[in-house]
This record gives C-alpha cells, structure tokens and sequence, in this order.
C-alpha cells in the first residue's frame, strides 16, 4: 500500500493557507450579518443597495461552501488512507489517489482568488479596444481581439454588454467599448491593459507581405455612486446607430451615445438602451467611473514615485506579442509566459496569461 502521507500533508498546509486568504473566520460573522440583511423587509425597496447585497451574500457564501467542501473531502480522504494503510488495503490506493488529485485541482482554482490584491478587483469593469498602427490590419486585429475577449467571458461565465462600436471603413473596427460583470472582472482584465501586436500576413495585402499591427486596451472598474462633478462644456457627445461586433447592426435609429470629456480624452458610450437620454445617462456614468479611477491611479502613481517603486506596463505600453507568421507564438513581454496555440489564444484561451500576469503583480508588489 502506497504511502500518500507527504501528499495528505501538503493539502493540509494548502488548506490552512486558504483558511488564512479567504479570511474563513470573519467571513462567517459577516455572512451572519448578511443573511439578517437579505431577508430584512422592504431590502428591495432600494434596488441597487438590493442588488449589492445579495451579491455580497452569494460571494460570501460560495467562498465559504468552497472552504467547507475542501476540508470536508480533505478529512474523508485522510481517514481512508489511514484505515487503508492498516489493514494494507491496495485495492484504496487508486480511489486515495483520484480523490488528492482532485482535491489538489480545486486547490489550484481557489488560490486564484488570492492574487487579486487589488482594492477593486472584484467589481465589474469597462474595456475599450482602440486601433493603432497598422491601418486596417490594426482595424482587423481590433475586431479579433473584440471576438477573443467575447469568447473568454463567455467560457468564464462573465456577462458581457456591447456597449459601442465604430466600425472601420474597409474592414474591422476603430474602436469598441463593453462591460464585463461578474465576480472579479477587473481584476482579471487588468492583465490585458495595454498595446497588443500581432505579426501575421496581411489578407489586405495583394502581395502577401507581412504586416505588423497594433491595437491597445484600456480597463477600467466599474465604480458604484461615484460622487464627482463634471462640467458640462467639458463633454462633446455624438449620437450614432447601435451596431453589434462585426457590423451586424441591431438598433435603426440613431439612439446610441458617445461621451469625449476634452480636458481628457476619455470616451464612454453605451447602445444598450432604446432612448438616446437613457443611453447618455449611462455613458454618464461610465465616465465618471472613468475619470473617478483616473483620479486614483494617478494618485497611485505620485505615492509609487515618492516611494521610488518602478512603475508596471500600464496603457501606451506593449504588452503582448501575437505571431502568426513566419512562426507562431503568443508571448507576454512582461511575464515571459507564451503559449505556440495562437488559434487557441485568439479563440478565447487567455486564462494562462491572465494568471500568470497575477502571480507577476503579487510577486512586484511583495519585492
């Protein structure tokens, strides 16, 4: 009979750990207060107060079901093993051996959530694409990373909103915004914030040549009662026909709203509505999430400056490298991680850069 001591041990230092980043014991005095508060009469009388804390219940509550079952399934296994080992039961040791495996695997999944160290990782987020240098092969490229973002949230489970689109003259698209929600959103695409190249053979070129594309993402989290003054001069706004990725245009009317704040650059839109003042209220509110995360990054930034810590790849800056041609690789300039499943990755596979990019930030903000 195989001796799985050494392994039955390393899951319990993993459980502990976990005990540790999920802060088991506050979040049950905290899902205490908040199963009081979800059945509290009149809680829907305030929709979105509503809406926040049943969220914050069901997080709660799914971290402490997941910490539960693993160390539930962690003791069965353990007194398996023990009882195995003194009658010197073999016939165990393939049933001892799937179950550490599979406890290990979930293990792998739950310390995901210790790398989102970020104050805001856990809200939603707003996700612009923007076409850079390249022409329309940039144009096209933007589209592709569009599709692949699409692609990943749906494989997550993350919800996610079109929220506009311009469309390029010839093919692809000059810009995109969405919204991301789920658990977690920003924080995960805080990875992909950044200039995006791709080396491949142009389909727009007659000659075949290579061409070299660039298209950058901006991520921002969806912050909630953001209390701040915009003056109204500040902000152009234009009106345009919703369209959905790839030109399948789904609005007739010109109901769709784009919002520029001037002063900075910022641009937020949302399509989503059927009234043009329905649809500038919510762009409103984009943007001063916009500009609300813009305050605390950059407030951020002076306090790394002071501290004299290097400042991380942020938006203007090459991040990802997408070679399809004369090779194929995928490769994470910041984190040296790289995948030779470029159609996989285009198709939505991210998640191995994504982590890597976590486990990067968390080792950065340790040194």
């Amino acid at each position: 009979m195989r001796d799985f001591t050494d392994d039955l041990r390393d899951l319990r230092r993993r459980l502990d750990e976990t005990r540790v980043y999920l802060e088991v014991d506050e979040a049950r005095n905290r899902l205490v207060e908040l199963e009081i508060e979800v059945s509290r009469p009149g809680l829907w009388d305030d929709a979105e107060l509503a809406k926040k804390v049943n969220a914050d219940y069901a997080n709660v509550k799914d971290d402490l079901d997941a910490y539960d079952s693993l160390a539930a399934d962690l003791d069965d296994v353990e007194v398996l093993h023990e009882m195995a080992r003194e009658e010197n039961d073999d016939s165990q040791e393939p049933d001892i051996e799937a179950q550490i495996a599979d406890i290990s695997r979930r293990f792998d999944l739950l310390e995901l959530r210790s790398l989102f160290t970020g104050e805001h990782d856990e809200l939603d987020c707003i996700v612009q694409i923007n076409a850079k240098d390249g022409g329309v092969d940039a144009q096209d490229w933007s589209e592709i990373l569009l599709r692949m973002y699409e692609r990943w949230a749906e494989a997550r489970g993350l919800s996610f909103q079109l929220d506009g689109v311009s469309e390029g003259a010839e093919a692809g698209i000059l810009s995109a915004e969405f919204t991301l929600s789920g658990r977690y959103a920003y924080g995960l695409m805080t990875s992909e914030r950044g200039t995006h190249r791709l080396v491949r053979i142009s389909p727009f070129d007659n000659q075949g040549r290579r061409q070299t594309s660039f298209a950058a993402v901006q991520v921002w989290p969806v912050l909630d009662d953001v209390d701040l003054d915009i003056d109204e001069s500040d902000i152009r706004m234009e009106v345009f026909r919703a369209s959905g990725a790839g030109g399948q245009h789904i609005n007739k009317t010109s109901s769709a709203v784009r919002l520029i704040h001037e002063p900075t650059g910022l641009v937020a839109s949302s399509q989503e509505e059927r009234s043009q003042l329905q649809n500038r209220e919510k762009a409103m509110g984009r943007l001063k999430a916009m500009l609300a995360a813009k305050v605390e990054e950059e407030r951020a930034d002076e306090l790394d400056a002071i501290a004299g810590k290097q400042a991380q790849v942020g938006w203007g800056s090459q991040i990802r490298s997408y070679v399809v041609q004369p090779y194929q690789m995928v490769k994470d300039l910041r984190t040296e991680v790289e995948s030779g499943n470029v159609t996989g990755v285009l198709d939505g596979d991210i998640d191995l850069f994504i982590e890597g990019y976590l486990r990067w930030r968390r080792a950065g903000q340790g040194a």
